[in-house]
């Protein structure tokens, strides 16, 4: 399993969620924009959201599965990213995120994502971490750039978004797109 490791950058902390967060998820979580690309249960309330800090989050990680972290700014929770479909054999995992409606065009998501990639590519040792955004989705795109993935191609039919079926783009981070 993945250590439950805080990380920090210059202007942010990943940190485990907690129940302080609750209310600030279901905030989120209910924006039209944080909605429009996640296959959330609806509705997503309190119950979900503390489901979520108190049961997922410490199970996930406790299974070896992955690994969820609050993305903290200026004391205020602006989103939540996790590793997922974490292979320990290939030492490969996912990266998935959402930003808070606050935290959106400030650089926060590219800044937490190139920290928790970095990350498992170094610390964790391993050797792929894996972006799947659906086309349409232009800031996670811009994201996955910034954070300096590399495009590899289009899965077609791959994802679930609310709207129905979704092709799934695919950027990948390597240790050796690092040096």
């Amino acid at each position: 399993m993945f250590p439950d490791v805080v990380l920090r950058t210059a202007r942010l902390t990943l940190r485990a969620p907690g129940e302080g967060d609750v209310d600030a998820i279901v905030a989120a979580v209910a924006d039209s924009g944080t909605r429009r690309w996640l296959p959330l249960p609806q509705p997503y309330g309190r119950e979900q959201a503390v489901a979520f800090v108190v049961e997922k989050a410490p199970e996930v990680r406790a299974s070896g599965r992955g690994l969820i972290r609050a993305i903290e700014c200026d004391g205020v929770l602006a989103g939540m990213i996790d590793l997922k479909k974490t292979d320990w054999r290939h030492r490969t995992a996912e990266v998935g995120y959402w930003a808070a409606p606050a935290a959106r065009g400030r650089g926060v998501m590219t800044e937490a994502t190139a920290a928790l990639s970095r990350w498992v590519l170094t610390e964790a040792a391993f050797e792929r971490v894996v972006l799947r955004i659906a086309p349409g989705n232009e800031a996670s795109i811009r994201v996955a750039e910034k954070a300096g993935f590399t495009y590899e191609g289009l899965a077609r039919n791959a994802g679930i978004v609310p709207a129905g079926r979704v092709d799934l783009a695919i950027y990948s981070l390597t240790p050796a797109d690092l040096s």
